[in-house]
């Protein structure tokens, strides 16, 4: 989906109250609302924290005048270093349920706990893409390649690329930079240089086709079934 990248920075409803940093805030296109944290260590409030957060984007919607309530969807996603319990369960979503029939009561907040530690499968285990992303979360700092499983999958690599590019020291990202601009720049210039070379192909075949034209046509017909200016043909009628 198309994901624009928002402020991070929510204030409350006025200078006097609470604001929220978030690591990333971000809305799709239909509209609805991902706050995504990523947590270390572990915090006794944490849980209060991720309703707290949430409050900001369910806010925000509300709209002067007439309104009739309608919300967007809010999730929000803790990526964390840390165990919030003892259980196996490494992907916790939550929603509002009716405790009596234990169905979904409210769809349009979730919150998604993703607990690193207990995620255990090794590469070869691995068999959707949010396997990948969370291995590659957990594994990132230890390892120096990318299991050919992950290779194959073009969002993973990028996010390897990235990872290797910002471990380098300032130097190295410099001269890296450095030389990537220079691939760039050698690369636009053969592009160039080839699409000349078809636009100047094309120019000369049509120049030979209105010059086998000459005797059977006038000016502008041959001008008009070639593309070239009535000024070009009359220099080859010239010559």
């Amino acid at each position: 989906m198309d994901i624009t990248y928002r402020n991070l920075e929510k204030l409350g409803l006025n200078i006097l109250d609470r604001k929220a940093i978030f690591d990333i805030y971000c809305t799709d296109e239909r509209g609805d609302n991902f706050i995504v944290e990523l947590q270390r260590s572990k915090q006794k409030y944490f849980r209060d924290r991720s309703v707290y957060y949430t409050t900001f984007p369910i806010q925000e919607q509300s709209k002067k005048g007439s309104w009739d309530y309608y919300l967007k969807r809010v999730y929000f996603i803790g990526i964390l270093e840390f165990k919030m319990d003892d259980s196996e369960e490494y992907i916790r979503k939550i929603q509002l349920i009716d405790t009596k029939s234990k169905e979904v009561f409210y769809d349009k907040l979730t919150y998604y706990y993703i607990e690193i530690p207990k995620f255990k499968k090794s590469d070869r285990e691995l068999s959707t893409h949010l396997d990948y992303w969370i291995w590659y979360l957990s594994n990132l700092a230890k390892i120096d390649y990318i299991p050919p499983k992950l290779e194959e999958y073009k969002p993973i690599k990028e996010a390897f690329d990235v990872a290797e590019f910002l471990a380098l020291d300032r130097d190295k990202q410099f001269a890296y930079q450095l030389d990537l601009k220079a691939r760039l720049d050698y690369k636009n210039v053969m592009d160039y240089a080839k699409e000349t070379a078809k636009e100047e192909g094309r120019k000369e075949e049509k120049i030979q086709i209105a010059k086998n034209l000459l005797d059977i046509l006038d000016i502008e017909t041959i001008s008009l079934k070639t593309g070239l200016s009535i000024e070009e043909i009359g220099s080859l009628k010239a010559h």
